[in-house]
């Protein structure tokens, strides 16, 4: 342990404070904490990367940010941290660190939640987690998009789909892989990129990706679609929504879920005999 550290402190509105931790924690290999308006970072590393990746990420999402540093002298914050970290349930899941015991009678999912985007507790990340469980059945192929640290994916596996998963962040994409082997199972690829990077198509393509993104990606995802695919969106703010319904309308709705400022939406690219969405 060095004697000093640096402590980022990122200063948001509430609203986006877990966002931005699952952000933040998906740039770092660090511990993180938050509260009600911020989040910190406590580094003995280099911090820079870090900042310039939170930069942009609040200049692409709008998001309203002031950044602190200071640095201090060393003390044992991860064990803090750890103190402060609580498994947490959804749906079928139980998510938790490797310094609590899996849970009797739940699909247990092992996650570290500094190593990458992702622990469960972030409202997008619990909703699709709930979609996973209800709507992904064994033998289904399952791409994950901006894999994060492939919780996602991850809990698909355990439901006995065959998945595959990609990031544009490589922390991420080794993150996801290293959250595969500390949880025994096995992917059939992963690649730092996006859907485009693939050629193949699934039965269920997921996406935890903010607004602008997904509008951006739509066709890259909906090519990854196989005929009666299903497609679950999320990490889209409420006042964005309608972003990604115009992006994406051409499919069908299926279900829409709302936690807190979030939303989640599954649609299907089914078709009936005259090319109309099924009802």
């Amino acid at each position: 342990m060095r004697d000093r550290y640096t402590e980022l402190s990122f200063r948001t509105e509430p609203v986006f404070v877990d966002l931005l931790a699952d952000f933040v924690a998906s740039v770092s290999d660090e511990a993180i904490e938050y509260g009600d308006d911020r989040v910190l970072l406590r580094s003995e590393q280099a911090v820079e990367p870090v900042i310039e990746a939170v930069e942009k990420l609040a200049a692409e999402a709008e998001i309203p940010l002031q950044i602190e540093r200071e640095e201090k002298e060393n003390v044992d914050w991860i064990r803090k941290y750890q103190d402060s970290v609580q498994p947490i349930e959804a749906g079928p899941f139980y998510i938790h660190p490797d310094w609590y015991p899996a849970k009797e009678g739940k699909i247990n999912i092992l996650i570290n939640p500094a190593l990458a985007f992702g622990s469960g507790h972030h409202a997008t990340t619990y909703s699709c987690l709930e979609a996973i469980g209800e709507r992904v059945k064994e033998g289904d192929t399952l791409l994950d998009v901006g894999c994060g640290s492939g919780i996602l994916a991850l809990a698909a596996r355990k439901l006995g789909a065959k998945v595959e998963l990609c990031d544009t962040d490589p922390l991420a994409v080794r993150s996801a892989a290293e959250n595969f082997t500390l949880n025994d199972e096995s992917y059939e690829a992963i690649w730092e990129g996006s859907a485009h990077k693939s050629d193949k198509g699934y039965d269920i393509v997921v996406a935890n990706i903010i607004a602008d993104v997904l509008a951006a990606i739509a066709p890259q995802l909906e090519a990854r679609m196989e005929k009666d695919s299903l497609l679950i969106l999320s990490g889209i703010l409420d006042k964005k929504e309608a972003i990604v319904t115009s992006a994406f309308r051409d499919l069908e709705l299926l279900e829409r879920k709302q936690k807190e400022e979030w939303i989640t939406l599954i649609y299907t690219n089914a078709k009936d005999a005259h090319g109309k969405p099924q009802q």
